[in-house]
């Protein structure tokens, strides 16, 4: 009864399990299934990267036009979100944005794993965002970085206050980036999860098995969406992080 239960179970496809047993110093450094997944999204970027990119032709192939797509896309958000001053930013973002698409889109395969379902998976990328944009704006403008956090024309009754929701909303960055992005996909596999099961059920329940076609209809218009929201979800994690470095560069309001 185990397997059935298991089969069904919604939550079961989130478990983080070990593939090899590592200890390094006496912390848990074990290769499990995410770290598996996050080597062939790592390997199919890189895939798509050098075939796309190597031997170009006139008339593009599909690997060369989709790596070319990814390129102008993403370059195209940078300068329009940071300018071409941003550029510099560029192999960071691309980078980002193309891992979370992969890792989104990988996610719908049956039986894959879905990295971008981890909260400490994107609560990292957010952090290292964050750090990012503190690192830069302190090396480039020293103290006055932190004048973003001084909106210009506020009284000084007001400032005080002012400051101090500036601090907070930058400090719920990492959290409101990565609990976006985790939330999302969490949701959107749970209830394909769920959606499956009402068709296994119903294909096993003799006389309703006639309404097993309809949780089926339901799973393939989820999946068309979430294949949307794969990808807005990974330009929604791109762009903020164009925005983001934009306020490292000019941190004045």
């Amino acid at each position: 009864m185990a397997a059935p239960a298991q089969a069904i179970d919604p939550i079961h496809q989130f478990n983080i399990e070990r593939l090899l047993h590592l200890n390094v110093g006496g912390l848990d450094a074990s290769f499990t299934n995410a770290s598996l997944f996050m080597v062939i999204i790592f390997l199919a970027v890189t895939a798509l990267m050098v075939l796309g990119t190597s031997g170009a032709h006139v008339v593009p192939t599909r690997v060369q036009a989709a790596a070319e797509m990814a390129y102008e896309f993403v370059a195209s958000t940078v300068r329009d979100t940071i300018g071409k001053e941003g550029m510099r930013f560029f192999p960071f973002v691309f980078s980002l944005f193309m891992f979370v698409l992969f890792a989104n889109l990988i996610g719908l395969i049956p039986g894959a794993y879905t990295v971008t379902s981890q909260i400490v998976v994107t609560f990292a990328f957010a952090a290292l965002v964050i750090g990012t944009v503190i690192v830069y704006g302190l090396m480039k403008h020293g103290a006055h970085f932190l004048h973003l956090f001084v909106p210009s024309g506020v009284s000084p009754i007001l400032l005080p206050f002012i400051v101090l929701i500036e601090i907070i909303s930058f400090v719920s960055r990492p959290i409101s980036l990565s609990v976006r992005l985790f939330a999302n996909m969490l949701a959107g596999h749970i209830t394909l999860k769920v959606f499956g099961g009402f068709v296994a059920m119903l294909l096993g329940a003799g006389a309703y098995a006639i309404l097993s076609p309809l949780p089926l209809i339901a799973i393939t218009l989820l999946t068309a969406f979430e294949l949307l929201v794969a990808f807005l979800q990974a330009y929604v994690f791109a762009i903020l992080t164009c925005v983001y470095l934009n306020d490292a560069i000019h941190p004045g309001h």
